[in-house]
């Protein structure tokens, strides 16, 4: 049975995504962690999805610890909340432009398309055409066809582009 959502609440945690991004479809994590489909999230529903991923031995203690992140039992706003909250929390700027600067060994500021595309589609969570497509919109590499690292980092903390000086 699917919760409703926002109803009664004045959270504005539906305000931190898209709407396309809120419905189970578009947002599958939800559902995929509710083994059960009883639309709460146990510590049973972790232990089931950690064990689909090879994670057979996870203790009760540790799974107690992460459903007692939330305030409550984990419907889908509570999630929803949370997920924003991690989200909010990411690296700072200068935590990801280091990051990036590994990849950039002659301090360039830049990072040639072919190579961030190659590993955004091939390693860990793997990108898809379309995501490359939109990143490329947004981020669209010079005439040489490097990227501008720093200005991805600064949307990815802060949201949006920074303004020219």
């Amino acid at each position: 049975m699917r919760q409703q959502q926002g109803e009664g609440g004045s959270s504005n945690v539906f305000s931190m995504f898209e709407q396309s991004q809120i419905q189970d479809q578009s947002f599958p994590a939800f559902t995929i962690i509710d083994q059960n489909r009883d639309g709460i999230i146990s510590k049973d529903d972790l232990r089931d999805v950690l064990a689909t991923m090879g994670q057979l031995n996870v203790k009760n203690e540790e799974l107690e610890a992460m459903v007692k992140e939330a305030s409550g039992p984990i419907n889908f706003t509570v999630f929803l909340t949370m997920f924003g909250e991690k989200l909010k929390g990411a690296d700072p700027e200068d935590v990801i432009v280091t990051a990036f600067k590994v990849l950039d060994p002659e301090a360039t500021g830049s990072i040639k398309k072919e190579f961030l595309e190659e590993l955004l589609t091939t390693q860990c969570d793997r990108f898809t055409a379309e995501e490359m497509t939109n990143l490329w919109a947004a981020f669209p590499p010079d005439v040489a066809g490097n990227v501008d690292y720093k200005n991805i980092c600064y949307v990815i903390t802060h949201g949006e582009e920074k303004e020219e000086e």
